[in-house]
């Protein structure tokens, strides 16, 4: 009985987030259809900009969703505990997919590409066959500089290989060691500084490459305004579609595709990305800015 349910909870929430990422995903790429000749600058290739609003909609903001869930107590309920993970299977995907656009416009010809791909590759294997297990045995709860390193010397080899420094320690943070409070003492030690120094800084420069004053026009708002609507539509209409489809009651679909559908942090993480390789303009980034910030504002209210 329990590996059923195990089974049925498995398929409930690969059906759930990958129906979350799809549908705003298809949604976006068509979009950039009447975008890019309106917002885009012409030397990006619509490829690139196609791609990557795909990816910009199907973000979903893990730690929004768990402390919305945590304050509400709905972390241990049925819904609560699909939705987080659905939630981490979405952001997983995501990364997944924006490092590959990344590395697709970096790469330049198919070549280079492939090679990006198996040092890519042969990157991630060493750093979960080798660099993972030696953490496991050597780290402890007190350590500090240890993890530092490691993180910084992965982001310095992603960045080498094409992709981005980012995806280096977003790699290097999957392999930390969870058990004997390792995670927990970390956290510890770092959320001071990352709270307090890291995060404003970087709300301060993504709110200084804000510029509403782009959208100069009644088409450009009105642009706008399509950029949020096939982003609530994607996310909450596909995730609440998928949940009533593998047997949550409406309401508890209709809670999964609200909190599915805020984007937070993650979202202005990924634009930054966007911004810094070239592949949206400065007006396309104000325009997914003020989407985040509604999808986000809009979540809580919805959920009460």
């Amino acid at each position: 009985m329990d590996e059923g349910c195990g089974l049925e909870r498995r398929k409930t929430i690969v059906v759930i987030s990958h129906v979350s990422i799809l549908v705003p995903f298809l949604l976006g790429t068509a979009l950039a259809l009447y975008l890019y000749p309106r917002v885009s600058d012409p030397d990006i290739p619509f490829r690139n900009f196609a791609l990557f609003l795909g990816i910009s909609m199907s973000i979903t903001a893990f730690p929004v969703l768990a402390r919305i869930l945590e304050e509400r107590d709905l972390l241990r309920s049925r819904m609560g505990n699909t939705v987080i993970a659905c939630a981490a299977v979405d952001d997983i995907t995501a990364w997944c997919l924006l490092a590959g656009v990344v590395m697709i416009v970096r790469a330049g010809d198919p070549a280079h590409l492939a090679v990006r791909i198996v040092l890519l590759i042969i990157y991630v294997i060493a750093m979960i066959a080798g660099v993972r297990p030696f953490l496991r045995k050597r780290l402890d709860k007190t350590m500090l500089a240890a993890p530092l390193l490691v993180v910084l010397a992965s982001a310095c080899i992603t960045e080498v290989l094409g992709i981005h420094a980012l995806f280096g320690a977003f790699l290097a943070g999957t392999i930390m060691p969870r058990s004997d409070g390792v995670s927990e003492g970390l956290i510890a030690q770092i959320r001071g500084l990352t709270s307090v120094i890291f995060l404003p800084l970087f709300f301060a420069v993504t709110g200084l490459r804000t510029n509403v004053g782009l959208l100069d026009r009644p088409e450009l708002w009105f642009c706008c305004a399509l950029v949020l609507g096939v982003a609530i539509a994607g996310k909450f209409g596909g995730a609440m579609l998928s949940a009533a489809g593998v047997g949550f009651s409406w309401r508890e679909a209709s809670a999964i595709g609200v909190l599915m559908n805020t984007r937070g942090l993650m979202e202005m993480v990924v634009l930054n990305i966007g911004l810094e390789i070239g592949v949206i303009s400065r007006g396309l980034f104000t325009m997914i800015v003020i989407m985040a910030l509604i999808t986000t504002s809009m979540t809580a209210p919805l959920l009460q």
